[in-house]
């Protein structure tokens, strides 16, 4: 993970998308089938469904702007 809590290393910032990408990162590694998902079961589980959904939403958003 990008990090834990007393681990020295600071944090990326949230709703840039870097926790996310490293929490897939890991459940990649560690042999999950829909890494993905894994991440967005944990954001869920540590944020709440409505600030996952609204961090999607920036996300998606931010991603059209860039012509992804």
């Amino acid at each position: 993970m990008a990090g834990k809590r007393g681990s020295g290393k600071k944090m990326p910032k949230l709703g840039t998308g870097k926790r996310f990408a490293a929490v897939e990162t890991s459940a990649r590694k560690s042999g999950a089938r829909n890494p993905k998902a894994v991440a967005a079961a944990a954001g869920r589980k540590k944020f709440g469904g409505a600030k996952m959904a609204a961090m999607a939403k920036a996300g998606r958003k931010r991603a059209a702007r860039k012509g992804r």
